[in-house]
């Protein structure tokens, strides 16, 4: 995670195992219903009648909608970070092996919740933007971290910088890709991991334009 202290939704956290499996349900419900209505159509007692609690137990951890907002909105980012930490870890050692796994699970982790996670990112205004920008961050820095065994392979004058700028170049093109009203699906999705892992390799793997366009030394 981030040296950043995480500034949580203020509700109140489960103590006990069972409160902890209703605030689950709670949470599940209002990311189903906000999928498939939308946020300004979720309401509490929606959330409270497929979750299966009464709407006074949502009411007691959370002070209304807007709170159970930004804890779903946590929750999202943490899945986010959680799942991208574990493909890497899972990732066959290489640069190739990197890059891949990278694009692959940014693709299915804003494929997961669709138009959502932006509609979210709106909804909470500067202080989910701030925490999406947190967890951009920490994503980055699970790349770096993977793929500092192979920057002898990238052929960049500066590896640190050049792997930056592919990072940024994937996550760009996966966030645009979760937005498009024909968002890449199935088969399509994995597709298009593959060439932005090929597009961000090809990259790293020549040299500068100005030192390839450099005439040869006079002997």
């Amino acid at each position: 995670m981030t040296d950043e202290p995480i500034r949580r939704a203020h509700y109140r956290e489960p103590r006990q195992a069972r409160s902890a499996a209703t605030l689950a349900r709670v949470l599940q419900a209002a990311e189903e219903l906000a999928s498939s209505a939308g946020l300004e159509e979720m309401t509490i007692t929606g959330v409270a009648e497929r979750a299966g609690v009464s709407v006074g137990s949502i009411y007691r951890r959370f002070e209304g909608k807007d709170q159970l907002i930004a804890a779903l909105t946590e929750q999202m980012l943490e899945r986010r970070e959680e799942y991208v930490a574990e493909r890497l870890r899972l990732a066959e050692p290489s640069l190739r092996g990197v890059m891949d796994a990278y694009a692959h699970a940014l693709l299915q982790s804003f494929a997961d919740t669709s138009n959502l996670f932006p509609e979210l990112l709106r909804a909470r205004g500067t202080g989910a933007l701030d925490r999406g920008a947190r967890t951009i961050t920490e994503i980055h820095r699970l790349l770096l971290e993977a793929a500092a065994p192979h920057t002898g392979q990238i052929r960049r004058s500066d590896p640190g910088e050049a792997l930056d700028t592919a990072a940024r170049a994937v996550l760009g093109a996966c966030f645009h890709n979760s937005v498009r009203p024909d968002s890449r699906t199935g088969e399509a999705r994995r597709v298009y991991a593959d060439e932005l892992s090929d597009m961000a390799m090809a990259y790293l793997l020549s040299p500068d334009r100005h030192r390839a366009e450099q005439p040869p030394a006079c002997g």
